[in-house]
């Protein structure tokens, strides 16, 4: 993928990080977005180039139309054509149960798992589609083995918004594959990040992987392995699939 942009939304940490790395290390330039933490950003910027690839990292607020805009327009601009696509951005809207859901915890978490993963993909279709004169490519959706499983008791808006993203995947697929693009997902499960403290449960790994048949959680650079290979062209007849990469939970 030598010369190939890629932009990774939330890709300063955790999973997107690792998606980030592994692309870098793959051949693509990378445009890792993140939000607030410009420290992870570059830190994941300066692991990239240290393996000898090509990076930069580009503040998007991707719950936001006109940010999203600037952050495809400026990974163009600096790294080149886009290729592809890995919708990683997204929040869990905090560990409560239904009743202690609020409108406001709702909005802002359609705005980013929903709105800002359906904003992208448009962007990237507009790049990429032979409609529109693109040359094709790949767009990875990052869901949730809770739009499978649910999670009551923890966070069932959570799941919804990623059950929602799967219908996503399957309708966007169907109505681009004729165009050069293929869309996907992987759903992980119980992996190991600082979402599960940023969501106000630390011990959360600790407290659920004797529920993963494989008895413990996943890591990050799992999950990136399962993305890449859909980005690949070993997955060429692979679209509106989900990979899911959870130890069999």
């Amino acid at each position: 993928m030598a010369g190939k942009t890629i932009i990774v939304t939330g890709g300063s940490r955790g999973i997107g990080a690792a998606v980030a790395r592994l692309a870098g290390r793959r051949g693509y330039a990378v445009a890792v977005n993140y939000t607030n933490d410009a420290a992870a950003a570059q830190s994941t910027v300066d692991a990239i180039a240290a393996a000898g690839g090509n990076a930069i990292a580009i503040r998007a607020d991707i719950a936001h139309e006109e940010d999203v805009v600037r952050l495809f327009l400026e990974a163009e601009r600096e790294l080149g054509p886009l290729a592809a696509l890995v919708n990683n951005a997204g929040i869990t809207g905090g560990l409560a149960r239904l009743e202690a859901v609020s409108a406001a915890m709702l909005m802002q978490l359609w705005a980013t798992n929903l709105s800002g993963s359906v904003l992208c993909a448009r962007e990237a279709v507009r790049r990429l589609s032979t409609r529109h004169g693109g040359s094709g490519g790949a767009i990875v959706n990052l869901s949730s083995i809770a739009a499978r499983i649910g999670s009551g008791g923890e966070f069932v808006h959570y799941a919804m918004s990623k059950g929602a993203i799967d219908t996503f995947t399957v309708g966007l697929a169907r109505e681009v594959a004729a165009e050069g693009i293929r869309v996907n997902t992987v759903a992980p499960g119980l992996i190991v990040t600082d979402i599960h403290a940023a969501a106000g449960d630390a011990g959360r790994i600790e407290r659920l992987a004797t529920t993963v048949p494989m008895g413990r959680a996943g890591t990050t650079d799992e999950v990136a392995e399962a993305v890449l290979w859909l980005l690949s062209p070993a997955a060429s007849y692979v679209t509106g699939a989900t990979i899911e990469v959870g130890g069999g939970r």
